[in-house]
């Protein structure tokens, strides 16, 4: 059995108004996302963190994944890679120190403007109304002081992506609890591929083949740059658990730890009081 003191509300917005430093009162966040392996590379580092503050940390994960890319012969049929997938998101959950994962079970929608955006079963053609309330119950049934989802486009425009910040916000909306957005930072992102491609680390690319620049979020509208460098193994070994998915970020791997630190080491979201003028350094 375990005990969890949750801070009310209106007390823990008020305590952190300023959001320049970590509270030390225990909060419960739930971090909702689309596929298995998501939560690796965007919000694994703040998960952990948020364990070592002693924070207890809800992953709640809407799709089986069964869409995505996997290496030749990795499995036989869709079904199976579902049923890997889930393995895996089980494991990096273990990893990170999640004290709850939920499967929301939904199909994967696929990459957007492929056949599978139109099975009937997508998450994205699930009603909206459902899956919130759907979240918004487990919310309710947890405490839960915190939601981080994704920013407007889903960070790169994946269905599935879209569908999870609208969910979440409208969760939100439910429960009236606060919601962060996950994303990337545009302008960091651009500055690392074009320091990549002086490198020649793109050389024998085609221009389709090269990384789009047209992702996250631009710096100037974010406001919560959270330091996550000394959980960038956590991470690593995160993702590393994902056997399935890991075509093109396979380079994760090679990274030096000063590598990994630089370029994993903080992890960017929008506050739901974005504007405010404050520079937050942790969701409150």
């Amino acid at each position: 059995m375990y005990w969890t003191f949750v801070v009310p509300r209106n007390v823990y917005l008020q305590l952190n108004k300023q959001a320049v430093e970590r509270s030390t009162l225990v909060a419960t966040i739930l971090y909702l996302h689309a596929h298995p392996d998501d939560e690796s590379m965007l919000t694994a580092g703040s998960m952990a963190r948020a364990k070592a503050n002693g924070d207890r940390v809800i992953l709640v994960t809407s799709t089986n994944g069964e869409e995505g890319e996997y290496p030749e012969g990795f499995v036989s049929s869709k079904e199976e890679l579902a049923e890997v997938r889930r393995k895996e998101v089980a494991a990096s959950a273990a990893i990170i120190g999640v004290d709850r994962l939920v499967l929301l079970g939904y199909h994967d929608s696929g990459m957007a403007g492929t056949e599978a955006n139109s099975n009937p079963a997508a998450y994205c053609n699930a009603d909206l109304e459902e899956v919130a309330k759907r979240v918004a119950e487990i919310i309710k049934e947890e405490g839960v002081d915190v939601i981080v989802g994704y920013d407007s486009n889903g960070g790169y425009g994946h269905p599935d992506h879209i569908m999870v910040h609208k969910v979440a916000v409208r969760a939100a909306e439910i429960t009236g609890v606060p919601c962060f957005q996950a994303t990337m930072n545009r302008d960091f992102m651009n500055e690392m591929m074009k320091m990549a491609a002086e490198s020649g680390e793109f050389d024998g690319l085609s221009e389709d083949e090269r990384p789009s620049g047209e992702f996250g979020t631009p710096e100037a509208q974010l406001d919560t740059f959270i330091d996550v460098a000394d959980y960038v193994d956590v991470k690593k070994r995160s993702l590393e658990v994902h056997k399935s998915q890991q075509l093109g970020v396979d380079f994760v791997f090679k990274l030096t730890d000063e590598q990994l630190r630089m370029g994993f080491g903080t992890e960017w979201m929008i506050s739901p009081n974005f504007g405010d003028g404050n520079r937050r350094t942790w969701m409150a």
